[in-house]
């Protein structure tokens, strides 16, 4: 069958209320789909199947005292924990970093790919991941290729939602988020771990911040295999020392150097087709964008490549070369910005 047919059966059934049929047709969906290599389709099916069958299974419950209506808010308030839940098309390919951050994430992705061999020699499961570096180095791509090379689901945490003023919410919310996660079999993502896993001996925390600690700590302990979390944070100086030691693998992103530079205007460049207009000068522009984030560098090469164009327009001929010059201003205007910090 193809995936018209499934489609099809679908529709037929859930229009006619067959609800066991229609089940059995989306799970043979989901089964083609990931044989014909649409992964990220199957992931996001199973996700809104499981929701579904979440919401049809609590919704038969009646709470003493308490309006049915009470369960609809419990699911708007777990969506609004949630910035986006995602798959991603992210391979390793698509991230630039050091040979030893390489190999780690290898090892990392090989685990989980090998779950029943580790299983039968009671070997754990690494899946507890810290990113950190300085801002714009690749923490965030970086879990975006973990979820498409492991093909997982990602459940990006909304951390303004999670952290409340009420006394014990932030442990709560932590919790229903794992939760979901856990029965998702998911990925966790959280960014500016920092604010979470603040070292526990701040006078200013008034016990709240010891709290939020202690339950990431024991949530930690009690992960199921499947389910993995990353975290990423600019100020790893910040995070208490027992949550430090809780993640399998600790990577530290850096900014990049001459040889990762290029790497990445090479990536850039290639699903563009732009080439630049003056080759001899690229050398000295590299040499320019020392100390500058590859978030930074890979932005100012994208607006040169659209102001390039832009101009080209402007004087009626389309061209697929980028002009240096424009790049080179951009760069210069990114470093003059970050003198003006200092």
């Amino acid at each position: 069958m193809s995936q018209s047919d499934y489609i099809k059966d679908i529709a037929k059934y859930g229009l006619e209320n067959d609800y066991e049929k229609l089940l059995q047709a989306l799970n043979e969906l989901i089964d083609h789909s990931k044989k014909t290599k649409k992964i990220n389709f199957a992931i996001q099916l199973q996700s809104i199947l499981r929701d579904s069958i979440r919401q049809q299974q609590t919704s038969g419950l009646s709470i003493v005292g308490s309006p049915k209506h009470i369960l609809k808010e419990e699911d708007k308030e777990m969506s609004e924990l949630i910035l986006e839940k995602l798959t991603s098309d992210y391979r390793l390919k698509d991230l630039v970093c050091t040979e030893d951050v390489l190999t780690e994430l290898q090892y990392f992705i090989k685990e989980h790919q090998s779950i029943d061999v580790l299983n039968k020699f009671e070997l754990p499961i690494s899946n507890k991941v810290l990113f950190y570096g300085p801002s714009g180095c690749g923490k965030t791509l970086a879990a975006y290729v973990l979820a498409g090379e492991l093909e997982k689901l990602m459940i990006v945490v909304n951390l303004g939602a999670i952290v409340s003023s009420r006394l014990g919410e932030t442990s709560k919310n932590l919790a229903k988020i794992f939760k979901r996660a856990a029965s998702e079999k998911a990925i966790i993502f959280i960014d500016e771990f920092d604010s979470l896993g603040k070292i526990r001996d701040y006078n200013q925390d008034h016990g709240e911040m010891k709290r939020v600690v202690n339950t990431i700590l024991q949530l930690f302990d009690y992960m199921p295999k499947e389910c993995i979390v990353i975290a990423a944070t600019n100020q790893i100086n910040m995070i208490d020392n027992a949550l430090c030691r809780r993640f399998d693998l600790v990577l530290g992103l850096e900014k990049p150097d001459e040889k990762h530079i290029r790497e990445l205007i090479d990536k850039t460049l290639l699903s563009t087709n732009f080439a630049f207009d003056n080759k001899k000068t690229i050398n000295a522009i590299i040499k320019k964008c020392a100390g500058l984030s590859y978030y930074t560098i890979q932005k100012t090469l994208i607006t040169a490549i659209k102001r390039s164009l832009f101009d080209k327009i402007e004087n009626k001929s389309i061209s697929m070369q980028i002009n240096t010059q424009i790049w080179k201003e951009l760069i210069d205007q990114e470093q003059s910005n970050i003198s003006k910090q200092i």
